[in-house]
């Protein structure tokens, strides 16, 4: 599982945008946009305009990327990497938890420790060379969340090669804390987007949030456009795809989101998942996962999994279908 944080991050932004907003603006919401986590985001907020809530965000943001990005060779998951010993704070070793929990139910399918083969596809911070079965034999050996746990306030590997990344949660994690910062700044009315992922807390204008599913595209650089609309409130929202972000070789399509039970690219008939959970991280997460298990698999984790709904698109021998769980919210018109 994985998700690609390119700094050629156009793109990938449109491909992991498949949450768009819906309804235009009215005079009492506030709207801003920025970039951060290699990603673009969208900020809406209801109240009185605060001038210097931007700065405020992107203070934070920059927090957030040096915890995660595997591009900075300071942040707190490189130096982790490089085999340093640190202190990890109470927040990180909550997020490794919560990691680990989600790979325990989906059986690995999400896996944190999936950095060396996302190195080896050229989807991290290296480029893509010649890929052998051997090299991906030898980089699982490593690669496992069941080799990795917390002793306290440390992470404690059980070899020392393995490469950790949070690329498949990050957007998600820091939708959570910049809605956090909103609600506790007075603007308990706030819809925060980050990199497509999406929080929703409260209304607006007296109206539920819209959010719209989009419909894959049949090349990566196609127009964007969404199929599905539904109300948000209070909850989190995340999708993952595979038709934005791939490469082609001799034929095949490698996508960007890596199975790390396998050591491969996945490869499933599944195009793009959304999944609705409490909160974002946990939204992000998931929806990989999915992608990586296919849809039988998932279908079978979310019959026992009430707190989570989800949205599948998928290719059945050339049409596209979908499924939706019983729990999903209904289909609503575009405008508010």
């Amino acid at each position: 599982m994985y998700k690609s944080k390119k700094t050629t991050k156009k793109t990938i932004v449109l491909f992991f945008a498949l949450l768009t907003l819906a309804g235009c603006q009215q005079k009492e919401l506030n709207h801003f946009e920025g970039y951060a986590l290699g990603s673009s985001y969208t900020i809406n907020y209801t109240g009185n305009e605060n001038p210097c809530i931007q700065q405020e965000v992107d203070s934070l943001l920059k927090d957030i990327s040096h915890l995660f990005s595997i591009f900075d060779s300071t942040s707190i998951v490189s130096q982790i990497n490089q085999g340093d010993d640190i202190d990890l704070n109470n927040e990180l070793v909550s997020i490794i938890n919560n990691t680990l929990e989600i790979s325990q139910k989906t059986d690995g399918a999400f896996d944190i420790t999936v950095g060396a083969l996302v190195n080896l596809w050229g989807f991290g911070d290296q480029i893509r060379s010649d890929i052998s079965q051997n090299k991906i034999d030898s980089i699982k050996s490593f690669t496992g969340y069941e080799k990795i746990s917390l002793r306290e306030n440390k992470l404690i590997k059980s070899d020392n090669r393995i490469q950790l990344n949070f690329n498949a949660i990050a957007d998600g994690y820091a939708a959570d804390k910049v809605s956090e910062f909103l609600i506790n700044k007075g603007y308990p009315d706030c819809l925060v987007e980050i990199g497509g992922e999406i929080m929703s807390h409260g209304n607006k204008n007296g109206k539920p949030w819209k959010i719209g599913v989009q419909f894959p595209t049949k090349e990566k650089d196609d127009a964007i456009g969404a199929g599905y609309y539904f109300e948000l409130k209070n909850r989190a929202t995340a999708t993952s795809g595979n038709y934005r972000n791939y490469f082609e070789e001799n034929g095949i399509r490698y996508t960007h989101i890596i199975d790390p039970r396998i050591g491969r690219p996945e490869k499933t008939n599944l195009l793009s998942v959304t999944v609705i959970a409490d909160n974002c991280m946990t939204a992000d997460g998931y929806a990989t996962a999915f992608m990586v298990m296919g849809l039988e698999k998932s279908k079978s984790l979310l019959a026992n999994q009430s707190s989570l709904a989800a949205f599948f698109i998928y290719d059945d021998h050339g049409k596209l279908k979908t499924y939706q769980t019983a729990n999903f919210p209904e289909r609503r018109k575009v405008s508010n």
